[in-house]
């Protein structure tokens, strides 16, 4: 009976949960944060089709294990040392752009932000006139590609063309994508309410899934969006069509309103909505009263 009771006590020693504290709990939120991002990302870049091709190859080690492939097993072996740096170089477009995201991304926005109200990133006078330009172009069928620096900076993009300077307005986009003039071939470049530059060459975007379509223009004002925030105003010269480039993503065919929309949305410095915006003013509020 006692070694019964013995057994049993042992059984359900073995059985029972390991203690928890509070370090356990978020070290297991972190894992599970981390692991879904990391599945978000690979599901929803290329990185997915490489993934199934490391899996197709797994599978092929695991048949020379079984079947004892010596000279396979061999090679396999002695590759699977340069196996690590082979996936960092196949990966690094994607490694690159979800590290430019995770930098992009605001974690406490306004708490360090000492005005409750953050300046326009332009004014409204210059939603009007890209509107206006947009359309303009798109009628006359002038192909145009208008880039919006928000909050990566476009130097680099900027070096490539010639320096315009000029505040924005309707006349001055026309006349510089104008057929046969000296500023249309390329892009613009805005900050702010001015035009910085024209003839910007822009990164052309590899992802396969893009129509076939879309020709240079529309693949640069994606190229551009996949690596940097920017927005980019596409119009096509075949279809006379506005289009948005943003987030590494095209948005075909939009009419004035939506563009409206969208310049609007991407007016303010910062991305935070007014809700989101007050609350984080109020904790700021009690903070400061609290050092007080």
């Amino acid at each position: 009976m006692e070694n019964i009771r013995e057994t049993l006590s042992d059984y359900f020693n073995f059985m029972s949960l390991p203690s928890f504290d509070f370090t356990d709990v978020l070290e297991i939120l972190i894992l599970a944060f981390v692991i879904y991002q990391i599945i978000k990302w690979v599901r929803d870049t290329r990185a997915w089709s490489l993934v199934k091709g490391l899996l197709i190859l797994l599978a092929f080690c695991l048949v020379a294990v079984i079947l004892n492939l010596d000279v396979i097993l061999f090679i396999i072996k002695n590759t699977f040392s340069v196996g690590v740096t082979a996936l960092v170089i196949l990966f690094q477009p994607e490694l690159r752009k979800a590290l430019e995201d995770l930098g992009r991304k605001n974690i406490l926005p306004a708490i360090f932000t000492n005005n409750s109200r953050v300046p326009d990133r332009f004014s409204n006078e210059t939603v009007d006139e890209l509107v206006s330009a947009s359309y303009d172009l798109a009628r006359a069928k002038t192909g145009a590609l208008i880039v919006i620096e928000r909050n990566v900076k476009l130097d680099e993009y900027i070096r490539t063309g010639i320096p315009i300077d000029a505040i924005v307005s309707s006349a001055l986009l026309i006349n510089i994508f104008e057929h046969n003039t000296p500023l249309h071939d390329g892009a613009v470049v805005m900050r702010g309410d001015r035009v910085v530059a024209a003839t910007c060459y822009l990164p052309l975007s590899d992802n396969m899934e893009l129509s076939k379509e879309l020709g240079t223009r529309h693949r640069a004002g994606v190229g551009v969006s996949e690596v940097t925030d920017s927005l980019t105003i596409i119009v096509s010269e075949e279809t006379g069509k506005v289009s948005i480039a943003k987030d590494g993503r095209i948005i075909r065919n939009v009419d004035a309103e939506r563009l409206r929309k969208e310049l609007h949305d991407i007016q303010r410095k910062d991305s935070v909505d007014p809700e989101t915006r007050s609350k984080w003013m109020q904790v700021k509020s009690h903070l400061s009263h609290g050092k007080k």
